[in-house]
This record gives structure tokens, sequence and C-alpha cells, in this order.
């Protein structure tokens, strides 16, 4: 076993749930694993519906760096397959999950690129918050058995390298892919938006 991962399974343990965490703690940290990545799309379509032109500007750059990282973590795992914490019976674990690759964390890949770019974007207090929430569920899937923590810093470099992919490319081409969704969006939700539900 070399250094690097043993400093990462010395970690894991660390924070790793135990047969003696109470019950209440595993349910808020099973809560917090499963459905805080719904603030994500709620945050997203929030921008793009009551937004305004920038504030969808940076959704869809937002959306893109995701959807990049994402992406490049399946191409990664193919390439190198990390077991899980409970493939090598480390632990404890109390979230059901596929014995897939667990390196990077999809769900942090997610968080930190969606963060990441409405940070350098402007909307900093929106980042901040949405890495504080990255951030709890990355624990909470650590505590819960199904990552190790250097899963989570491999999938904000996953994320830093997809913004930076993707920085170039918008800086060409984002006004013109804007302007083109608002306009399908205009037409496809006339109704809502004639009726004031929705900002044109």
């Amino acid at each position: 076993m070399n250094t690097l991962e043993g400093f990462n399974q010395a970690l894991f343990l660390l924070i790793n749930g135990t047969t003696a965490t109470p019950g209440w703690e595993i349910s808020v940290a099973l809560l917090i694993a499963d459905y805080v990545i719904y603030v994500i799309p709620l945050l997203l379509a929030g921008m793009w519906l009551w937004g305004n032109e920038a504030q969808r500007h940076l959704a869809i750059r937002a959306c893109l760096v995701a959807m990049l990282g994402v992406g490049a973590n399946q191409l990664i795992g193919l390439v190198w397959q990390h077991p899980r914490p409970f493939i090598i019976g480390l632990g404890h674990t109390f979230l059901p999950h596929a014995p897939d690759s667990s390196f990077p964390s999809d769900h942090a890949t997610v968080f930190a690129g969606i963060a990441l770019t409405l940070v350098l974007g402007g909307a900093s207090w929106l980042g901040v918050l949405t890495l504080l929430a990255g951030v709890s569920v990355a624990w909470a899937r650590v505590f819960l058995g199904v990552h190790f923590p250097l899963d989570m810093f491999g999938a904000a470099a996953v994320a830093g390298v997809a913004y930076a992919l993707i920085a170039p490319l918008w800086h060409l081409v984002g006004n013109a892919v804007t302007r083109w969704a608002i306009v399908v969006y205009r037409k496809l939700l006339a109704r809502p938006i004639a009726l004031g539900w929705l900002r044109r």
C-alpha cells in the first residue's frame, strides 16, 4: 500500500461512521447524501426561469462545466478502477451503492463545478452556498462509507479542469448560445411568461 492510499484510508476511517454512531446522525447523513444534490437543478432552474440574461448565461455555463466534469469522471473510471471502501471491507457502509469505481465523486464534481462557475462568474454568494452544500454532501458520502476523502479532492480537480476547458469555448460562443436558448425558451413557455409567472 503506498503512502497516499494509506493516508486516504486512514482519513476515511476518521470520518466514517461506526456501529456506535447514533441513529439520528446516520439519518441526517442519509438525507444529505441522497437529497441535497437536488438543490443543483432547482438552483439552475431558478436562475433561468426568474433570472436576468446574465444569470441565464451563467446557469448554462455552470451546467456545461458540471456535465463535462461528470463525463470526464466516467472516462477516468473506465481507465482506472478504484474500489469503494465496502469493496475492500474497510469501515462501515450505511448507504447502498453499486460497486463501481469511487474516484472521483460525481456528486462532488457537480457541486464543485457549479460553485466554481458561480463564484468566478460574479454570483459569489450563490457560489459559496453551493460550495457549502457540496462540502456537506462530500462529508456525508464519506461518513456513510461509499467514498474515500481523496475521491472528493479528485472531484474538485476534475471540476477545475472542466471549467478551464469550457472557458475559452464559452468566451467564443457563450453569448450566442444563451441568446438562442432564450429564444427557444420564450417560444416553448410563451403562455406562462405572458401570464407573468416566469421572467421573459
